[in-house]
Formats: C-alpha cells, structure tokens, sequence
C-alpha cells in the first residue's frame, strides 16, 4: 500500500517507517524539518516537508501522494507545553482528515492517549467515557484529545491507539530525557497515581498492525497498571538516581488503563509485558 506517515521522525515514526517499508509497503515521510529529510531517506521512505498548521501545504501532500492509508503522530513536545501538544491536535488533525477526504483515504490510523479518562478506581477500559468535565489545566489535554479523536473517526475505516505514557529510546524517560533529568534532581514524589505505561517499541509495532485492525479506540498499554509509589522508586534505581519521596494522594484521572481488549480482541500482545522488566534496558 502506500501510506503516508505524518510526525515522521518523531520518536515513533522513526521506529514504525522501517517495519512499513521492510513489509513492502511504499511510504512517505512528512516532517516539518528540512534537516531530517535525509533520516526519512535512509529508512526507505520518500521524505516530504510540509508544517501540519499549513492546511495548503497538508492538501498538497496528500494530492501529489495520494496515499491509501495515513498515520497520524503528530506531536508538539519539544516546548513541554500542553496547550501546544493540543493545538496541534486539534488544527493539525483536522488539516490532515480534510486532505484525506479530499483523496479518498479510507483509512487513518493516530496516535492518542490512555490517561484521558474520566477518574475511577479501577483501569479504565475503552467503554469509560473521556474527561469532558476536567478542570484545567487539565481540560487542556482532553480538549485536544477529543477533537482528534471525533476528526479521526470521520475516515471510514479509523484505527484510534490510546498509547500509555511512553518510555525507551529517544522518550523522556529515556537516561538522557526530561523524566530522567527531574528524577535525578529529586524533582518528582512518588504517589498513588496510577500509570500505564507502554515501550516505544510497542507503540511502534503496534501502529504496524492497526493496518488490519478494525475501527475504534483501542488502549495500547502494557500488563501492569502501577501507583507511582511502586514504579518511581523502580525507575529511579534503573537510571542510578536518588530514590525519590513518596506521599500519599494523586492527581485527576491517575487510574490506569485496561488492555483487555487489544489481547482478547485484536490478539495483542506487547514485547515489553511490564515496565518492572522495561525500565531495566532504559540505561
């Protein structure tokens, strides 16, 4: 097929365009850095520059490439900023539906998040409805998340991945990330919010597989849902850092997910079961 991969060389796509390519299939790469045309290159992909904020330029792309499938990683990370992250979300998702319909995509696969739930005890399943009633800062987040994800599911045929927070090469809980640089100053407790996490080699693969997955949200998170009073101290040790203070409490939404339905349903099974074996190979 050809498919056409927007967020390119963010830190999945530079995982996922390699396992495109070797399967056969002809890809295009869009990113908006001149500079990391030639990365896109050296994975077998066509390169394409383009800005997600730039409708024309999006229209553009998907018309000269006319692809059968698109993936959607687009991110806005580098500045930290929530409100960044959903803007791109929300005007970027919707420059590249519009482009699609306007080609005929019948099929979309994106990247979403499996901590946008509304709070509850147990890990949330897919059948628990999103945040719509967070406050902010928060509402931020789940604004941007919802707009992808009504956008998405105007494609035909929409594969929507509720990722768990990311962890391994190139994420910020890699040993040189963000995560890493605040664990090590002592900068984050550990409490009893819960996490799910997911390596982003099974992010990767996973967006692989979507090609022949059924529409509809799917949580895409590893065996082993944890309070951070458990997975903090655990992570800290694995990167050589000072173990963190725990206190009691948590934050609006800390509940975890369920992957329930990607094992039973779709067959699943990720190469990273828990982040107690994951955060081993971080360093």
């Amino acid at each position: 097929m050809k498919i056409f991969v927007a967020g390119a060389t963010g830190v999945i796509g530079r995982s996922l365009i390699p396992l495109l390519v070797q399967a056969g299939h002809e890809v295009t790469g869009m990113t908006h850095h001149t500079s990391h045309t030639n990365m896109i290159e050296e994975m077998g992909a066509k390169p394409r520059v383009a800005d997600a904020f730039d409708r024309d330029a999006i229209f553009t792309a998907l018309h000269e490439t006319r692809p059968d499938v698109v993936i959607h990683q687009l991110t806005s990370l580098h500045a930290q900023s929530s409100a960044d992250n959903a803007k791109i979300r929300i005007e970027g998702t919707r420059n590249l539906v519009d482009a699609s319909h306007s080609v005929g995509v019948r099929r979309m696969i994106a990247q979403s998040i499996s901590w946008a739930y509304e709070p509850g005890v147990a890990p949330a399943t897919e059948e628990v409805p999103l945040d719509l009633d967070a406050p902010m800062p928060r509402q931020t987040t789940i604004a941007g998340i919802v707009a992808l994800e009504k956008a998405v599911a105007e494609i035909p045929e929409s594969v929507i991945l509720r990722y768990g927070t990311l962890y391994g090469p190139g994420t910020w809980y890699d040993v040189h990330g963000m995560i890493a640089e605040q664990v090590h100053r002592k900068e984050m407790t550990a409490t009893e919010g819960v996490s799910s996490f997911l390596h982003v080699e099974d992010a990767a693969r996973t967006a692989f597989l979507a090609l022949d997955w059924p529409s509809g949200p799917v949580n895409i998170v590893d065996d082993e849902p944890a309070s951070g009073s458990l997975w903090l101290p655990a992570y800290a040790s694995a990167i050589g850092a000072p173990e963190p203070a725990i206190q009691a409490g948590s934050n609006r939404g800390e509940r975890g997910a369920s992957n329930a339905k990607a094992r039973t349903h779709y067959g699943w099974t990720p190469l990273h079961p828990t982040w107690r074996e994951g955060f081993k190979c971080v360093p």
